[in-house]
């Protein structure tokens, strides 16, 4: 299992669009995708799931990936969390 923390960037925090494309992404591994933000894990390929997080900018956001291809999920995935969506 891998574990890494990401700061949100994106002025408008993490809302519908960025959320879709992290979900279809993440759907796309095989692996299991964690997400926690301030103390509430949530299932990483749903996106009603992360969008009851609540993330705004600046907030720091925690990955668990566990299974198959988790360092590819981590990096591709984290990336996402920390670009700027228009």
């Amino acid at each position: 299992m891998q574990t890494q923390t990401f700061t949100i960037v994106n002025p408008t925090g993490f809302h519908v669009r960025p959320a879709k494309t992290f979900v279809q992404t993440a759907s796309g591994f095989p692996c299991k995708i964690t997400v926690i933000n301030k103390g509430k894990k949530v299932n990483g390929k749903s996106s009603l799931s992360m969008l009851t997080l609540g993330i705004a900018a600046g907030e720091d956001v925690t990955l668990e990936i566990d299974g198959e291809q988790e360092a590819e999920a981590m990096q591709t995935l984290g990336q996402l969390l920390v670009q700027i969506h228009e």
